[in-house]
C-alpha cells in the first residue's frame, strides 16, 4: 500500500520556507525566562520571592512604577502594599547559613547596607506618585516591605513602597506605624531559631498584619 502523504498546514509550510526557520526543531517548546527567585522558599507557602542585587557600594536612584499604577490595600484597618508593584525582594547576601554574621550580629548590619537619604528621598517622591499618595511625606515611611533586619534587599524597587501612616495617626507627628514592631519580633524569632528566615520573609510579603499569628508568635 503506498504511503499516505499528509499535507503540511499552510502556516507550517510557510515557516519551513522562511530563512532559518528550518533550524527550529518542531514540537520543542520555547523555554520561558524564569524570574530570579529566592531558593528554599517553603513549598505552597505563597508566591516565590525575587532576589535583588544585594548591598552595593554606591546606590543609584531606581526607576519606580508608572504614576498612579499602584493601589493600596487595607487589611485589619492597616494600609498594605500593592503586591503587583511591591512584591518584595530579598538580598542574596543574607541566608539561613550566615545569620550570625549578617542580620543577627550585634549592630552594624542594617546601617552598613542602607542606601543614603539622597537616594531614597528621590525614590520616595517618585514612589508616592506611583501609589497616588498625597498625604504628608513626613508622616509616611519609605518602607522596605521585607525589612533590612529580615534580609530584605536594600534598594530593589520591588521591595520599597511609601507606607502611609496608620489610621488615627496624628498629622505632623512623623513616622510611627505598627509594621515596625512586627518586623522586630520576627527578627528576634529568626535569630533565636524559632522560625526560619524564609518563613519570616514569606509571612511579611503575604500580609504583615497576620505575620505573627501565622507563625504562632503572637
Amino acid at each position: 500500500m503506498p504511503a499516505v502523504r499528509r499535507a503540511l498546514p499552510p502556516v507550517l509550510l510557510a515557516c519551513l520556507l522562511m530563512t532559518g526557520c528550518s533550524s527550529v526543531q518542531l514540537g520543542t517548546p520555547i523555554p520561558s525566562k524564569s524570574p530570579n527567585l529566592a531558593p528554599g522558599a517553603p513549598a505552597g507557602s505563597g508566591r516565590p520571592i525575587a532576589v535583588g542585587a544585594g548591598p552595593q557600594r554606591h546606590y543609584t536612584v531606581q526607576q519606580q512604577p508608572a504614576v498612579g499604577s499602584c493601589h493600596y490595600r487595607s487589611e485589619h484597618g492597616e494600609p498594605l502594599e500593592d503586591p503587583t508593584c511591591t512584591p518584595g525582594a530579598i538580598s542574596p547576601a543574607v541566608t539561613q547559613a550566615n545569620l550570625k554574621s549578617t542580620i543577627c550580629r550585634k549592630g552594624g548590619y542594617t546601617s552598613g547596607v542602607r542606601p543614603s537619604a539622597y537616594v531614597t528621598g528621590k525614590e520616595k517622591k517618585l514612589n508616592a506618585a506611583s501609589y497616588g499618595y498625597t498625604g504628608r511625606m513626613g508622616d509616611a515611611e519609605y518602607d522596605h516591605l521585607i525589612s533590612l533586619q529580615l534580609g530584605g534587599d536594600p534598594n530593589d524597587p520591588r521591595n520599597l513602597w511609601v507606607e502611609p501612616a496608620d489610621p488615627g495617626h496624628r498629622k505632623g507627628a512623623g513616622v510611627n506605624n505598627r509594621k515596625d514592631p512586627v518586623e522586630t519580633k520576627l527578627h528576634t524569632a529568626v535569630c533565636k531559631g524559632q522560625v526560619t528566615l524564609a518563613a519570616a520573609q514569606q509571612a511579611i510579603v503575604t500580609d504583615w498584619t497576620t505575620a505573627l499569628t501565622t507563625l504562632h508568635l503572637g
